[in-house]
């Protein structure tokens, strides 16, 4: 189908005034094991939660490419990287294409952008935005309007969520509406909230149990990448052991230093080494991280409230998630990037009242690829014949996807750059997983069933010698399904 084709269906879309308004809630960094609805341990998440419990939680939702600005691109278009043009971070995304806010518009849909864009190029197919300028701090950010920029005073996830609601009571309330509320948290550097800056203060988070990590069965590069508890975390930005940043106001600044101690002094009194240093790193990491997830949650509760307060819940899908998983110091590490589980898994719940059953669990594999297709059918709005993933409405109807999945294809590509994880593909089925680091010549084989924490790699493993074949066909087959077939990664 044309574009010109697309916008004119999309015209002629129904128009009833029962077509549910659509919020999505994307955070950056988070993964799910940092979800109590997910099973936590370190965490309580209980406004998340309710989104699960009031609807649905998807147990085996994944991304494409793990990295911030990429996933936004795939969400946006319903293309994998190769397809839609942004591979990595940094470059500026083609606005010009066809996205899913753009046929919402032409749908009858009025649609607003809040918060974090990262994608460098003015936000299209929107008919309000404001967004974060690259990154975006933590305290005081400024945000980029159609109008121009403006500062604003505070925490950055109490501004979005405070524009958010401007936006909210602002909007035309004749047309369903799509509005996508994208928080910075909880990336790096994990800045906190001054009022939870004190939150989880004299407790132990329960350690992972492969923070002590070495990495001698994975790939070479697994032994040279730059995001290892043990040594990458920086001092001043990571831990905060050298006093407050640029802050609200005195006073808040004084309760940073309070609680961060800019002299250092039980680091210099006792210089931690060998495993007891890691511990006291991810003490620090994991607290500062969790911290800014709880100003989330409230985000989400309020978010919550306002659509009972407003009468508008029984009408509005809300679906939670992130751009991808984070390791949570998970093989020793922190950040993403990875094909491996904590990183390529992400959140995913939907509470669609009076259409998906409260407190189901679907375990389908499913990928950000498939959330544009999911809005426009949720709309009603018909997708181009180009996108690439599969609608998931019908798995919140309780209902099977339109075709069958029994694999999903990645693709990574930020080498050289940023934490030095080298490129790399591979395809998942339910239970096992094959990498190819087409950079290094090296291959990965998983039994995700029986090793879900990837330490064995069953590659030469001759037992799997028919397994491992299969894989490669799988991986070929996926590689010519979704076009990616130019270049090196594909020539195996």
């Amino acid at each position: 189908m044309t574009i010109a084709a697309i916008a004119a269906a999309a015209v002629l879309a129904p128009q009833q005034e029962s077509r549910p308004n659509i919020i999505f809630i994307f955070t950056d960094d988070h993964a799910n094991h940092a979800i109590s609805a997910y099973g936590s341990v370190i965490n309580n998440t209980p406004n998340m939660d309710r989104i699960a419990n009031e609807g649905m939680l998807f147990q085996n939702a994944f991304v494409t490419n793990s990295i911030c600005a990429p996933s936004r691109a795939v969400i946006l278009t319903g293309k994998h990287s190769h397809i839609n043009g942004h591979h990595r971070n940094g470059p500026i995304f083609n606005g010009a294409q066809m996205t899913f806010p753009k046929i919402l518009r032409k749908a009858g849909y009025e649609t607003a952008l809040v918060g974090k864009w990262h994608l460098r190029s003015d936000p299209t197919g929107f008919d309000h935005y404001e967004v974060l300028l690259g990154q975006g701090p933590y305290y005081n950010p400024v945000l980029k309007t159609p109008a121009g920029q403006v500062k604003h005073t505070g925490y950055v996830t109490e501004i979005i969520t405070e524009r958010t609601f401007d936006w909210l009571d602002s909007r035309d309330e004749d047309k369903p509406f799509m509005l996508m509320m994208q928080h910075k948290a909880p990336h790096r550097e994990w800045q906190p909230s001054p009022k939870y800056m004190d939150l989880y203060e004299g407790e132990t988070i329960p350690e992972p149990v492969d923070l002590f990590d070495t990495w001698e069965n994975r790939n070479t590069g697994a032994q040279t990448n730059e995001m290892s508890i043990r040594t990458h975390l920086r001092l001043a930005q990571d831990l905060k052991v050298m006093g407050p940043p640029k802050i609200l106001n005195e006073e808040q600044g004084k309760i940073w230093s309070r609680h961060y101690d800019p002299r250092n002094e039980w680091y210099e009194k006792n210089k931690p080494e060998g495993d007891e240093l890691i511990s006291w790193m991810y003490q620090r990491y994991i607290k500062d991280y969790l911290r800014c997830i709880q100003s989330v949650d409230d985000s989400v509760g309020e978010v919550l409230d306002y659509l009972d307060e407003k009468g508008i819940a029984d009408n509005t899908v809300v679906i939670y998630s992130s751009d991808q998983g984070f390791y949570l110091g998970d093989y020793g590490w922190y950040d993403k990037r990875w094909m491996y589980e904590p990183s390529m898994r992400t959140p995913l719940m939907v509470r669609w009242p009076g259409v998906t059953k409260p407190g189901s669990v679907n375990t389908e594999m499913v990928q950000n690829l498939d959330y544009a297709q999911t809005f426009l059918d949720i709309a009603g709005a018909e997708a181009p014949d180009d996108m690439q993933g599969l609608s998931l409405e019908p798995l919140m109807r309780g209902n099977f996807l339109a075709e069958n999945r029994d694999s999903l294809y990645y693709h990574y590509y930020e080498f050289p750059g940023v934490h030095a994880v080298p490129r790399h593909c591979g395809v998942r089925t339910e239970r096992f997983k094959l990498i190819y680091y087409y950079q290094l010549g090296e291959w990965e084989l998983y039994d995700i069933q029986k090793d879900p924490r990837e330490q064995t790699n069953l590659y030469s493993n001759v037992a799997y010698a028919g397994l491992l074949q299969n894989m490669k066909r799988l991986l070929r087959q996926e590689q010519i399904k979704y076009k990616d077939t130019d270049g090196a990664h594909a020539r195996f």
